[in-house]
């Protein structure tokens, strides 16, 4: 599969008639990268089996890896999966749109190739502007999981990605960094309970706070087998190439002793600000500062690619507290580092 990728610069403006024509191409079965505000996706008309095949080939995704369905208004969920339940209803008016997916009944015209072969299927409605448009220009839903070759951490700038499928797929839209930073809460109602399939921005308390009730699935922070309703939670992600190790302890002073035991003389670190002073020697890449878990969110995608163009031997991540946005920060470093973390 090679082809001349078009890239469409929407990063201080949005190029309408460059997402128009981005829009048509999607509707006869192209596929395309276009920013979230959560990550970069690679895109197809989610009723075209062939496109959707295109996806898993170009990331070199496994194929029993289900796909999120991007809507950009209610009509199009109405085509795509049965009446939600009342708490389903519930979830969709709080958090649609927003980095929020949710798991339903799918209807029969959804190909099988979309859901791994389950009958439900995953659908958010993003808030990015130029993700809507797009999808309204193509007038149809777009199936996206992340852009990024499969195993490697997801994009959330084009220039992280763009080599990776420049000749792989049709357009690239550049729109910037993306705002979040990691990707969507995938959330299915189980017996009645909201039930955290892969955390994200929308964080259980988020959810409690509209229905009064949420629970984590058990596979957060460890690898499921088996079928899977969520990307995201059954196969190595989000990593460097760099084979890397992730250290946390509630105890600061604990953290730093512990990044320090595992130094090499040729390690870099991804932690926090206020632990930059104590490694002078190391190459020291600064996620965020120690309560400000949205900036670590946002940056560990990139770091964790940036880090990998250094040539260090070994990476060191530093960890947060598994709350709030923590779950989602260490659902993610938990994978990126393929289970290799020491917690005290």
């Amino acid at each position: 599969m090679s082809m001349n990728t078009k890239i469409i610069d929407c990063k201080t403006h949005i190029d309408e008639e460059g997402l128009k024509k981005c829009g048509e191409l999607l509707r006869h079965g192209e596929i395309g990268i276009f920013p979230t505000e959560t990550v970069y996706g690679i895109g197809a008309n989610a009723l075209n089996e062939t496109a959707a095949s295109d996806i898993f080939r170009a990331k070199g995704r496994a194929n029993d890896n289900p796909l999120i369905i991007h809507i950009a208004n209610f009509d199009m969920l109405k085509d795509l999966v049965e009446e939600p339940s009342e708490m389903e209803q519930k979830l969709i008016d709080a958090f649609f749109p927003g980095p929020f997916t949710l798991i339903l009944r799918k209807k029969k015209n959804v190909p099988s190739i979309v859901t791994a072969g389950l009958d439900t299927v995953g659908i958010r409605m993003p808030e990015n502007e130029i993700a809507r448009k797009l999808i309204e220009y193509a007038n149809c839903p777009i199936c996206a999981p992340s852009a990024n070759i499969s195993s490697r951490p997801s994009g959330t700038k084009l220039e992280d990605i763009e080599e990776e499928f420049d000749g792989k797929v049709a357009f690239m839209i550049d729109g910037g960094m993306t705002t979040i930073g990691v990707e969507s809460t995938v959330c299915k109602v189980i017996n009645g309970i909201p039930t955290i399939l892969r955390p994200g921005k929308i964080t259980p308390q988020d959810i409690e706070a509209v229905v009064g009730t949420c629970k984590l699935d058990s596979h957060i922070f460890k690898c499921a087998t088996g079928k899977v309703e969520s990307p995201g939670m059954k196969y190595k992600h989000y990593a460097p190439n760099t084979k890397a190790l992730m250290v946390y302890s509630e105890n600061e002073e604990q953290m730093i002793e512990l990044v320090k035991e595992h130094l090499t003389e040729n390690t870099a670190i991804i932690g926090f600000a206020e632990h930059k002073k104590y490694f002078p020697n190391h190459q020291f890449y600064v996620y965020g500062h120690i309560n400000h878990l949205d900036e670590v969110m946002h940056n560990i995608f990139t770091l964790l690619r940036q880090v990998d163009h250094v040539q260090a031997d070994f990476i060191i991540i530093e960890g947060v507290k598994k709350e709030g946005l923590g779950i989602a920060i260490m659902n993610r470093l938990i994978r990126s580092v393929s289970y290799n973390y020491i917690e005290k």
